[in-house]
């Protein structure tokens, strides 16, 4: 407080939960912001961080005759009475530990008394509990200056229902007001606790300290209630779930209750009710960080109406309860006999839904209740059930409930649109659904084990995330692998500023080693990461990724390998896109590349492949879009081996055949073995894939190819082939001579032409668009119906590792859709 500032009356009521009070020097940050209010307030204060479940646990053990209680009861009277000789000196500290002795001895005093009688009666734990919040309010009430206790049992009346009592809120308001109307200090008041007309002390339920303040709120009819917690406010949505979540700056009533419904612990549920009735604002305030402004929770959301939904709310452990059968189809009052039974056996109803049928209605419960519920609906339809056989009772476990809540939701479309899609692509089935006529909220009911990764795509498919998160395995550290490493750690901090978009790389593997690391490995630090791996184990590696359930998830393939292609399938099962600059399986049998396409399609993931044919070029896309538009691939001609360009395009008198094709190993463009290039097989394997994607039904075996080297060359080791191609260097040299004589150069040129393929060494002349192709450039020329008289032309580098792992780059940032 102001030195000599006079209070007014109290026009402000603060609430300090069990974290903020948890600590001695947590109790300091408290008399410090109740110093900086400059006018008298009402603080309601819970007990001790964890000491009521403590007490619990106490009275537990004695009612089971289990001396180790004592025990415990030493350890709650050390806690307090260390707090009071830490936060006080002098007389003060000497009359504070008096009382604070005489609390926790009246509590042993009653927990003996269980302890002998074996009974633990909910009026008995009632009167124990009370004694967490009102240690609490005595040592902060001495330890602050001007603070004067006020004890709640004196304030609340509430009727004798014990564990969870009802208020009787005219009595109670009039109390209140007699005790409080020209207060001029902090009044310093229990939370949790009130007393029945006997005398005997009640309880609000769990969270009742928040209720507490509410009710002395509107009784004083306050400018303001201060919920004060160990978050920033509200948040979009559970920040130990999603790290990206950010604090709301303010909602109404009704979109804090869904939340709060819902699991947002920020504040107790029945809080609400009282100041709403009064139109008292609340802030939602961070003890912790006092300078932050909180959520404020009002009578109208008055800010960011932009934002379709304010927040992400969740209840981890549900089960969905479903009454079915063609008894209840046209029969008026089966909703009504459903839940009156439930309601006989106290059974609390989270969500409901029915079909519009009236064949089946579910409901969802907590898994406490989940026995007892269905005792009463078999009590309650036990003809229909035994007898009739026309209604069964279902029950579904380990599932969890997410409502997405916001006034913004109200007469806009496509709300439901956004959530359903941000879960279906990602493999979250949604088992049931609820909708109230408000538009306020959308309840999914979803498997427990999908919740982590439900409520992450919720919040970046309502765009309250800053950017997008892909998760990546990548597969194959070769020249490709390496250069995607580098281009992914140069590029990811220009991803989030431009495209919003966030990369993570998750997992790595090679042939001899594998590590995943869901929190994330750094890109420049790869090698360390993946030496220190376990062993690879390509199964193993697949399990992983299912287990980790990582939303927006990539898996990345630069190997040549087809047991790796032959995991596609699998990864797809698990929601997991595929990007891959592998050609086995889309030029494997036609039937598993259809397929794989089709699976893609069904579960909403992508499975890209354009770097399969010319490294960056974009044709595949550009074929893609050409059928998408309506129009028809009649022909194809391309020079799509860079390999085979580099070593025609640098022959020359003084670099034979020989030569030519070392220099394009030397330069990377071709594979290990170079015969792989030399007999076609790898341009084969294009011509086959761009004549699938242009909408034809092919085979390998459809397609000729026309050797231009002996076949006895491609037999034996490679050591072999070394010293029989140089006996062609001087043939070559003299066809090459007499070429260029007339004017020609050789391309290797594929051709499709009326469904029909083939490829081979052919000769062209400067009319034809391959004649200028230099080095190891590609060239793609595509007729179709609209590009008939000229084809469209697709040209560039069509091989090295840089292009290519560009290509699968870009193939990786086509999944966000960005």
């Amino acid at each position: 407080m102001h030195n000599g500032q006079k209070r007014r009356s109290i026009m402000k009521v603060l609430k300090f939960g069990g974290t903020s009070v948890g600590s001695t020097e947590n109790i300091r940050i408290v008399k410090k912001i109740l110093e900086h209010q400059g006018r008298a307030c009402a603080v309601v204060v819970s007990a001790f961080g964890g000491v009521t479940d403590q007490i619990i646990h106490i009275a537990t053990l004695a009612s089971e005759r289990n001396p180790a209680y004592k025990d415990e009861m030493s350890v709650i009277r050390n806690r307090h009475l260390d707090a009071v000789n830490e936060l006080m000196e002098g007389e003060r500290c000497d009359f504070t530990m008096k009382e604070v002795e005489s609390l926790v001895n009246e509590f042993q005093d009653v927990i003996q008394g269980v302890y002998l009688l074996q009974d633990l009666s909910n009026k008995t734990l009632d009167f124990l509990l009370s004694f967490g919040e009102r240690l609490s309010a005595t040592i902060i009430a001495r330890y602050i200056n001007e603070a004067v206790y006020i004890d709640s049992r004196k304030l609340i009346l509430t009727d004798s229902k014990f564990g969870n009592a009802t208020v009787q809120f005219e009595i109670s308001n009039k109390k209140i007001k007699d005790k409080l109307r020209d207060f001029r200090k902090i009044a310093l008041i229990p939370g949790f606790i009130a007393t029945d007309d006997q005398g005997r002390t009640t309880t609000l339920g769990r969270g009742g300290s928040d209720y507490t303040a509410a009710i002395i709120a509107a009784a004083i009819k306050a400018d303001v209630l201060e919920v004060w917690t160990d978050v920033d406010g509200f948040m979009t949505a559970d920040p130990r779930i999603v790290p990206k979540a950010y604090p709301v700056e303010c909602m109404s009533y009704e979109e804090a209750m869904e939340l709060s419904h819902f699991g947002a612990r920020v504040i107790y549920t029945p809080t609400l009710a009282p100041v709403y009735r009064e139109s008292i604002p609340i802030r939602v305030k961070n003890t912790f960080n006092p300078d932050e402004p909180g959520t404020l929770i009002s009578r109208e959301s008055i800010c960011n109406q932009n934002e379709l939904i304010k927040g992400i709310s969740s209840i981890d452990e549900i089960s969905l309860v479903t009454v079915r059968g063609t008894g209840m189809v046209g029969k008026t009052g089966t909703s009504a006999r459903v839940f009156n039974s439930l309601a006989r056996y106290n059974v609390n109803v989270i969500l409901i839904t029915q079909a519009s049928s009236e064949m089946t209605i579910s409901f969802a419960v907590s898994p406490a209740d989940t026995t007892i519920a269905m005792e009463a609906l078999h009590e309650e339809f036990e003809i229909e059930i035994d007898h009739r056989e026309d209604v069964e009772i279902e029950v579904i476990n380990d599932l969890s409930i997410i409502a997405i809540v916001g006034e913004g939701m109200r007469h806009t479309p496509g709300i439901s649109a956004i959530l359903f899609k941000s879960l279906g692509r990602n493999g979250i089935s949604v088992i049931a659904t609820a909708q109230g006529s408000s538009e306020l909220n959308i309840s999914v009911v979803i498997k427990h084990h999908s919740l982590k990764k439900a409520l992450n795509v919720i919040h970046e498919g309502f765009f309250l995330s800053d950017y997008r998160e892909l998760h990546l395995y990548l597969v194959g550290i070769g020249n490709v692998g390496q250069k995607l490493m580098l281009q992914v750690q140069k590029q990811q901090e220009k991803l989030i500023d431009t495209l919003k978009l966030k990369i993570n790389l998750v997992g790595i593997a090679n042939s001899r080693k594998m590590v995943i690391d869901p929190l994330g490995i750094d890109p420049s630090e790869y090698r360390e990461r993946l030496e220190q791996g376990e062993p690879a184990d390509l199964d193993e590696l697949i399990e992983m990724i299912r287990k980790n359930n990582l939303r927006n998830s990539v898996f990345i393939d630069c190997t040549a390998s087809e047991p790796v292609a032959k995991c596609y399938e699998k990864l797809f099962d698990s929601y997991v896109s595929v990007v891959t600059a592998n050609k086995v399986a889309c030029s494997s049998d036609y039937t598993l590349y259809s397929h794989l396409k089709r699976k893609a399609i069904h579960k909403g993931v992508k499975f890209n492949f354009e770097t399969n044919v010319a490294a960056g070029l974009p044709v595949i896309g550009t074929i893609n879009d050409l059928i998408k538009s309506g129009d028809r691939i009649l022909k194809l001609e391309a020079v799509v081996s860079g390999t085979l360009n580099y070593i025609f395009n640098i022959m020359s008198k003084e670099v034979p055949l020989s030569k030519a094709i070392k220099m394009a190993m030397e330069k990377g463009y071709s594979e290990p073995d170079p015969r792989l290039d030399l007999s076609g097989t790898d341009v084969k394997r294009k011509l086959l894939i761009l004549a699938r994607e242009s909408g034809y039904k092919l085979e390998e075996k459809d397609l000729e190819v026309m050797p231009f080297l002996p076949d006895a060359l491609f037999e034996g080791s490679l050591e072999a082939f070394w010293k029989n191609v140089e006996k062609l260097d001087e043939e070559f040299e003299k066809q090459r001579q007499k070429m260029a004589g007339k004017g020609l150069k050789w391309r290797y040129l594929a051709t499709l032409d009326d469904g029909k393929g083939k490829m081979g060494l052919v000769e062209v002349d400067s009319s034809h668009p391959a004649y200028p192709l230099e080095a190891s450039n590609n060239i793609i020329l595509i007729t179709t119906d609209l590009y008939h008289e000229l084809p469209l032309i697709v040209k560039g580098y069509g091989a090295g590792a840089e292009v290519t792992a560009a290509g699968v780059f870009a193939d990786i940032i086509r999944v966000a859709n960005v």
